[in-house]
């Protein structure tokens, strides 16, 4: 079996750490069930460009188990997790992921899943896809899918270009996608890779989210509830407004580049913090980054106008500048929880991962019946998703009586 991956060795480390995730995920659990009886997936090659996690690998066994040959390669150069890429390839799945390998390295490995000519590809950021368009046009696939808001962006871009030539399945946009991972699941997990690579406290510090979309908003909550005072920066009046409905103080980026202790970007768009940021931040301030790619924190400037730089812990390094302030940068600019934490925990990923491994199903299903275009599951997807979660959560649903379905069904009962 060909693959690339760092140590072998630890494999039983990593498949621990995939069976701890596949107990907090009860939905894919469902669903792989299903697979194993129906076979949905059988004979079909599948390849995948996502975060090389524990959550990540009970999504590749499920696809496993529907019949599917799986190949993974890293979505991002930081979050890649050894033990786990290990514990896949122990399992007879080609990975192609190194914690920490570099542009070549990580386009390298994108070629090597695309070499085995996928029927269907998954991403995370459309990287896949975009390579797939690009230098890769030899590929004709059924589909793909695409888990987050920067990737699907990006795709739509490609539909109204009129260059995508494949059906993508926008999985961010299933209601118990981005509802809960992209708010509970970036809130969570971004505060946590901050707390890790710098054990600040967070009460009483001013905390920036720039940018208030569902992982703002849900990062804004949680430095909130952890007492932060919130400052939000955003170009959407109606997202803005929701800020300061929400209780936070909304200010232009450069307002708030003077006061912040703590930067969180969350925008899916470049150089949100830059040069005319930087020049007036305090000494001592941490930057941060949930966005998908690094390029949210203008790096480049930033390393131009540093006399020094050294790495003062794990995940965090300090950028001096010629008046003496120092700017810290957690995980290289790139995506924090990831970068510095161990991504969503796995109770938030299990929908999510149930809607990608049930949008491959779909595809397939679909085949020759659909257009080069960006499709959402069915609603009655996430309804599925959502009720196994509930039940494994504790609550059940109400029904609605006969007389009640009749009345919101109908127009000629009113007042």
């Amino acid at each position: 079996m060909n693959y690339d991956i760092a140590e072998p060795d630890l494999a039983e480390s990593g498949a621990r750490r995939i069976a701890w995730a596949g107990r907090r995920m009860p939905a894919l659990a469902a669903v792989r069930e299903r697979f194993v009886k129906e076979k949905p997936l059988d004979g079909h090659v599948v390849a995948a460009c996502l975060h090389v996690t524990a959550e990540t690998a009970n999504l590749m066994l499920a696809l496993r188990d529907g019949g599917a040959e799986g190949l993974l390669c890293a979505s991002n150069p930081l979050s890649t997790q050894d033990d786990v890429a290990a514990a896949l390839v122990a399992e007879g799945i080609p990975v192609f992921a190194i914690r920490g390998e570099d542009q070549e390295t990580y386009y390298k490995h994108i070629h090597a899943v695309l070499d085995h000519a996928p029927a269907v590809t998954m991403d995370d950021g459309a990287d896949l896809a975009t390579v797939l368009h690009t230098d890769r046009r030899d590929i004709e696939v059924i589909g793909s899918t695409e888990e987050t808001t920067t990737g699907v962006i990006r795709l739509r871009a490609m539909a109204e270009d009129g260059t995508l030539r494949v059906p993508v399945v926008a999985v961010n946009d299933s209601a118990t996608k981005h509802l809960f991972d992209n708010h509970y699941g970036t809130g969570q997990s971004s505060i946590d890779g901050v707390i890790r690579a710098t054990n600040i406290l967070l009460a009483g510090q001013n905390v920036v989210v720039v940018g208030y979309g569902d992982c703002g908003r849900g990062i804004a909550k949680r430095a909130d509830g952890m007492g932060s005072k919130v400052i939000v920066v955003e170009v959407d009046p109606v997202r803005a407004l929701t800020a300061v409905m929400d209780g936070f103080r909304v200010m232009t980026a450069v307002a708030a580049a003077a006061v912040g202790d703590l930067f969180i970007t969350a925008t899916g768009n470049k150089h949100v913090l830059r040069k005319e940021h930087f020049d007036v931040m305090k000494d001592g301030v941490i930057l941060a980054n949930s966005g998908h790619f690094d390029i949210e924190i203008d790096l480049v400037t930033l390393s131009a106008d540093a006399v020094a730089r050294r790495v003062v812990r794990e995940n965090l390094e300090e950028f001096e500048l010629a008046d003496g302030r120092r700017i810290l940068v957690i995980a290289e600019g790139r995506l924090v929880n990831l970068g510095a934490a161990e991504g969503h925990p796995a109770d938030v990923m299990d929908m999510s991962f149930s809607n990608q491994a049930l949008a491959v199903e779909f595809l397939i299903e679909k085949h020759g019946s659909l257009e080069p275009r960006i499709y959402t599951l069915p609603s009655e997807i996430d309804d599925e998703v959502a009720t196994i979660k509930l039940r494994h959560l504790g609550g059940d649903l109400e029904t609605l009586t006969e007389d009640q379905v009749a009345y919101l069904s109908g127009w000629q009962e009113g007042t």
